[in-house]
């Protein structure tokens, strides 16, 4: 008690002393802050995380060309669902914890809720994309390194003329590239 109350003396007399305790305090306060921070970041952004609510999701990933392909390069669920910059990251991560309560108050428990529910969380998601240009995508997919001639007759005019021009972005075309598509009766464009 005693040593408790000569620490209290000293952080409270303005002293150098008491200045120095308190700024190193404040600075290993943050960087343990930022470090827990970025920890809990980066959990979030496992595909064992992402499993645990979408589960039907992630086994619909691990047969498409993103999950398997002879290049041995692997997208997983925050590749293309989580913006890579900062800033993005954070906001995208706060509207996801909605996700999380809706998933805690029943709405996709079941894969019948989910397949209920499919078109609405699709479209959503194509929506978020179309806004921010497709940013995810083009964290792997650089335009300028197309090479139009390896590509197909249908690609490479659609590539070198709709992508090039900014009308339209790479979901616009690539909807269900990852997952099964809802039924697209009355998705415009499609």
């Amino acid at each position: 008690m005693k040593l408790i109350l000569n620490f209290w003396r000293k952080l409270t007399a303005p002293s150098k002393a008491a200045v120095g305790t308190v700024l190193a305090m404040g600075f290993l306060g943050g960087i343990i802050f930022w470090g827990a921070f970025n920890m809990g970041m980066e959990a979030t952004n496992t595909e064992e995380f992402c499993s645990a609510c979408h589960a039907p999701i992630v086994k619909e990933l691990k047969e498409t060309i993103h999950y398997s392909n002879r290049s041995g390069v692997r997208a997983i669920c925050s590749d293309c669902h989580v913006p890579h910059n900062w800033t993005d990251k954070i906001v995208r991560k706060v509207q996801a914890s909605n996700e999380i309560v809706a998933f805690l108050m029943g709405k996709i428990s079941t894969q019948e809720k989910f397949e209920a529910r499919r078109k609405h969380l699709a479209v959503r998601e194509w929506q978020r994309m179309k806004e921010n240009d497709s940013q995810e995508c083009r964290n792997c997919h650089n335009f300028e390194y197309m090479d139009f001639s390896e590509q197909g007759p249908r690609s490479r005019k659609q590539h070198s003329t709709a992508l090039a021009s900014g009308e339209k972005t790479c979901v616009d075309c690539h909807k269900g590239i990852a997952h099964q598509l809802p039924d697209m009766s009355d998705v415009p464009g499609w």
